[in-house]
């Protein structure tokens, strides 16, 4: 992660850029501005989360450099640090970091290391810096295949550095479709979509750098409506402890109250919205029902 280190000034410059931008096309708009905008609170928790994430990341960053050193060991093959295995491994740790993101959405114990980044009901470039304090943590065994597979360690470390900060750029109202680069990369509109609480747009585009993964596992959606940024239900707070902890919080009360050991497991297990009592709406039911509402097949729709 030490990439994220020398990007700091970049981000600070950037987010300086970003605002006085918003700010004067929301002046030339008037009430009819469509920016999500900034607040000074919501802003600021972004940032303290931020500055949470890369003390944990400092502290612990020997870790997963550790636990992926150990798996290549048994590699199935050596793959020198060349131009083409740059190439492959551009490819190969976006599709793990596919699976990391798409399952931190669909398994609730991973939801909530992840959840804080999708709490703010704004979007702009404070947003991307809002990073999960315990995905470190939850998040190690989904790049497994990579030092198996013989990519020297070294090489996955820089390339997951590379795709966080290529993700930086997508968390913006300012930048609109774009066009053919949209069809293989991640852009801004796609990953509006992926922040969006709209039951059309839950748990859709997931990508990191490249959204053919999302298309290729009927994960993929279009931003079409206006996108309504936050969660199901937002949290309502600007304190970066609760932001980190609350759903963790939520999860294990709701297991603990369970009153089965089949309602336990599947409150740690099963999608965000699932209940015991099958009252709860998870992210395919409110899409289904969304669309259903609207006239339309889900099946054509994506899953």
């Amino acid at each position: 992660m030490a990439l994220i280190y020398y990007a700091i000034p970049f981000f600070l410059v950037t987010l300086g850029i970003e605002r006085w931008l918003v700010h004067r096309k929301d002046r030339r708009e008037g009430a009819q501005a469509t920016l999500a905008g900034f607040t000074t609170k919501d802003s600021f928790a972004s940032l303290s989360m931020g500055v949470g994430f890369l003390l944990i990341d400092t502290t612990l960053k020997l870790l997963p450099f550790a636990g992926l050193a150990w798996f290549y060991q048994f590699r199935l093959f050596d793959i020198p640090v060349v131009w083409w295995s740059w190439i492959l491994l551009l490819f190969a740790e976006d599709f793990c970091y596919y699976w990391f993101h798409r399952l931190h959405h669909e398994v609730r114990a991973l939801w909530a290391a992840h959840e804080n980044h999708h709490s703010s009901t704004h979007y702009n470039l404070t947003t991307a810096l809002r990073q999960s304090w315990t995905t470190p943590f939850t998040g190690f065994l989904f790049w497994v295949p990579l030092p198996l597979l013989g990519f020297p360690i070294e090489m996955i470390i820089i390339q997951k550095s590379i795709s966080l900060l290529y993700q930086y750029w997508l968390h913006t109202e300012l930048i609109d479709r774009l066009g053919w680069f949209g069809v293989v990369f991640n852009t801004p509109s796609h990953h509006r979509v992926h922040h969006g609480r709209n039951p059309i747009y839950l748990d859709r585009n997931h990508a990191g750098i490249f959204i053919i993964w999302d298309k290729m596992f009927g994960t993929f959606e279009p931003e079409a409506e206006p996108v309504d940024y936050g969660l199901t239900k937002n949290i309502h707070t600007y304190n970066p402890v609760r932001i980190a902890f609350h759903e963790w919080s939520s999860m294990l009360q709701d297991a603990w109250n369970a009153k089965s050991w089949r309602g336990r497991l599947g409150y740690l297990v099963m999608p965000p919205g699932w209940t015991e009592d099958g009252a709860g709406k998870t992210a395919p039911v409110l899409r289904r029902d969304y669309l259903a509402a609207a006239g339309l097949d889900h099946r054509a729709m994506g899953r």
